[in-house]
């Protein structure tokens, strides 16, 4: 009963989001929130930027109505029409609304900072301040941990570099229309199954929601995008898929705990980490600004191999597939062989998209 009040609460961010991202783009062309072509942009036409507000809200809403209905239930009585394995939840839900509204509170100042940026250009610096606050945030007081097993100062020092690591993978990520909310569709999924398949209800109830925002907001952002997350979304979304794959569990209860499913986060989000990666390698290589953007990303530099904008995004799409297979793989491998085969794999996908983006060895 619970994975149908999660779907159900997918179908809902869907529909919350296809129709905020309606209105968002009227709003946003009202108050020149608009993304206009220039520099390094593969866009020809300007586009409204308030498409991650869609994405937020409808994440947002349900998260509250959700956590508001469990608390006020765990307090009196859970409704006698709720059913028994339903009802079954509703305390644990209740204990971890603080939680939630701890994560939702981190994913509000992002989703800020990134409006201002949106509209003011901020500034790198800021952004990453913000970041790193808003991580350390959800670590040291939302218990959002990676590698628990180790000491508690170096697994928060771990987890906060890898929440500011995803939310910067899929903000470089968010170069090409529909690129950034496909691979976040695909990351998404992945966990939802790695979640659902070992019993986490909580992580699960997070992630379809997320996937319906996301949803909802694809029809508007496939090339030709009619809107764009921002900066808005971006980082939401990054924060969102990072604090998800630190609080699912990937090891199954039937199994005792081996090392290696440690990695499938970054399995996961190999595709992703490796553009952010590659892009700092050439703009250092190159004497470029880190900070400022440019046309070196994976997608760019399928493009400069003949690609159109969607066959570079699909392409994306398709590698992002093939390495959520592999990390999903992960769980369920039984020993360090299978586990080696699965990573073997990864770096293969890898190296074959190195040698499809190459010009003549140099990207």
């Amino acid at each position: 009963m619970i994975l149908w009040v999660a779907f159900g609460g997918m179908v809902v961010a869907f529909g919350i989001s296809i129709l905020a991202t309606s209105l968002s783009r009227r709003v946003a062309v009202r108050l020149g929130m608009v993304d206009v072509p220039a520099g390094h942009k593969t866009h020809v036409q300007p586009t409204p930027l308030l498409g991650g507000c869609a994405i937020f809200v409808a994440v947002l809403a349900p998260s509250l109505l959700l956590m508001a209905l469990a608390r006020e239930w765990a307090a009196t009585t859970v409704p006698a029409w709720l059913p028994g394995d339903l009802a079954a939840y509703v305390a644990g839900a209740a204990d971890k609304a603080p939680m939630g509204l701890g994560i939702l509170a981190g994913a509000f100042v992002l989703h800020v900072v990134g409006l201002l940026d949106d509209r003011l250009a901020l500034g790198p610096v800021f952004k990453l301040a913000a970041q790193f606050l808003t991580s350390g945030w959800v670590v040291l007081f939302c218990q959002v941990r990676v590698l628990t097993m180790i000491s508690e100062p170096l697994s928060c020092i771990v987890s906060i570099l890898w929440l500011v690591t995803i939310i910067n993978a899929f903000n470089f990520l968010d170069n090409m229309d529909g690129l950034a909310a496909g691979v976040a569709v695909i990351c998404a999924a992945a966990l939802l199954a790695a979640a659902v398949g070992l019993g986490q209800m909580f992580v699960a109830v997070w992630l379809c929601l997320l996937l319906g925002a996301l949803l909802g907001f694809m029809p508007h952002n496939f090339t030709p995008a009619g809107s764009y997350m921002g900066d808005a979304g971006s980082l939401v979304v990054g924060f969102l898929l990072g604090v998800m794959s630190c609080l699912t569990t990937y090891v199954r209860p039937d199994k005792a705990a081996s090392m290696y499913t440690i990695f499938m986060p970054l399995v996961l989000m190999a595709v992703p980490l490796y553009d952010m990666f590659t892009v700092i390698v050439l703009r250092v290589r190159d004497r470029h600004n880190l900070m400022v953007g440019d046309r070196r990303h994976f997608s760019h530099r399928l493009l400069r191999r003949g690609m159109s904008v969607r066959a570079a995004v699909l392409t994306v799409y398709l590698c992002t597939a093939a390495t959520a297979i592999a990390a999903s793989l992960l769980p369920h491998v039984s020993n360090w062989t299978g586990a080696t085969l699965v990573f073997a794999q990864t770096a293969l996908i890898l190296l074959i998209i190195a040698m499809l983006e190459s010009a003549n060895g140099k990207p």
